[in-house]
């Protein structure tokens, strides 16, 4: 008697006689395209009809060949860092910022309790504030 688990299924083997149960039609059902030797369809094809993805209007402006990802940081995570110089560089090495993109952008989100330099790309205007409050200095790349 074979063991339950570790077995290996068997291949289904088609047009090999009624008694397989995969004769005759070889499990295709009968007649009609998808019965047809090398059958294959694209994603989106509708069997001639006019696909969906043509017969709705294209809508709006699309610019992600120029569009500019920046990554984000928030001031409560500058905060937790020991640093008096922030950099993207820094923040990446510490695993603040996972994957930095085309640049950084720093948001107000927490509060600042000591004098930091922060150099970013982009500075929201509550963080920009938050950080001058504190004593520290602003400096755009």
């Amino acid at each position: 008697m074979r063991a339950k688990f570790p077995f290996k299924k068997k291949r289904k083997r088609l047009g090999c006689g009624i008694g397989s149960g995969h004769g005759k039609t070889s499990t295709k059902g009968h007649k009609g395209q998808k019965a047809r030797s090398g059958y294959s369809l694209r994603p989106g094809f509708e069997g001639g009809q006019t696909p969906l993805y043509r017969r709705l209007p294209k809508r709006g402006f699309n610019n992600n060949a120029f569009r500019r990802e920046l990554s984000i940081v928030n001031l409560e995570d500058i905060a937790k860092l020991e640093e008096t110089e922030i950099t993207p560089e820094l923040l990446q090495a510490k695993g603040v910022v996972k994957k930095f993109k085309t640049g950084l952008k720093v948001l107000g989100e927490g509060q600042l309790a000591r004098p930091v330099t922060v150099k970013a790309h982009r500075f929201s205007a509550s963080a920009k504030t938050k950080i001058e409050k504190a004593g520290g200095k602003v400096v755009l790349l």
